[in-house]
């Protein structure tokens, strides 16, 4: 009678491992499956500057898609160097918004439109930009306003500027926020392999205008994680994706689920 009893007293414990070994398993595939999605279709990232305003404000948060131009060893995680170039190659458009890791430290993403591509001469002459000799034209198409971290409202004139190829896209005149000036540069010419990227808030932007040393220079192309496709939550400055509680008053509704131009 007492084997018998003994039996019956472990059956519970026994359901009870199996229960805890059940959910590991679920976790542990759920890791998985999330390793996977990040690292192969889309990788989220959060806006943290104004560099690209007026089309990305910070507290935007992204998904960008792997699978765009191919992949690197810089689409892994902490970026192993098991392999030179990319894989399944696609190439980069001029106007595409792209994140990469940037040269001088590859731990660290930052994300830009592409203006130049491998060939391209570009410069920029009194803060206009120019491509292959001739100037991109752009309208001026109002202004863009905006509080800032103090409560105040800023005004910025905007312009619709056209990349050969039809490709619009805006940008601002913001006045130099940063160290040196980007409004009018020597020529560059786009080495093979690399891309001229820039921000949209021109004077706000450490980008290929400086050199990799100083700012980012030009991007290889092993560099580029992936092309930014869609805004698909949005908060205010002073909310952060964490804090819940500020997820209805925060949330900049209109800009979610909309695509990056």
């Amino acid at each position: 009678m007492s084997e018998i009893n003994n039996e019956q007293a472990a059956k519970p414990a026994v359901k009870s491992e199996e229960k805890e070994e059940s959910w590991i398993s679920i976790l542990l595939w759920a890791l998985v499956i999330a390793l996977v999605f990040r690292t192969f279709f889309f990788q989220p990232f959060k806006i943290p500057s104004k560099s690209m305003m007026d089309n990305l404000l910070i507290g935007d948060y992204l998904l960008v898609s792997k699978m765009s131009y191919g992949y690197s060893h810089h689409s892994l995680p902490f970026s192993p160097n098991i392999f030179s170039g990319r894989i399944f190659e696609s190439p980069v458009e001029r106007g595409d918004v792209v994140v990469f890791r940037l040269p001088r430290n590859p731990s660290i993403y930052y994300i830009k439109r592409i203006v130049g591509i491998p060939g391209d001469t570009i410069q920029m002459r009194k803060s206009r930009l120019y491509l292959n000799g001739a100037i991109v034209p752009r309208e001026y198409v109002g202004d863009f306003k905006i509080t800032n971290e103090y409560g105040q409202e800023e005004t910025y004139p905007k312009y619709k500027e056209t990349l050969p190829g039809g490709k619009t896209y805006m940008t601002l005149d913001e006045g130099w926020k940063i160290g040196g000036q980007g409004d009018d540069t020597d020529v560059f010419l786009v080495p093979k392999g690399h891309y001229f990227a820039m921000g949209d808030n021109r004077d706000n932007s450490q980008d290929s205008r400086w050199k990799r040393s100083e700012g980012v220079g030009y991007v290889p192309s092993e560099n580029i994680v992936g092309r930014a496709e869609v805004i698909w939550v949005s908060f205010d400055d002073n909310a952060r994706l964490w804090e819940f509680w500020k997820w209805f008053p925060e949330q900049r509704r209109e800009r979610m689920f909309s695509g990056i131009k």
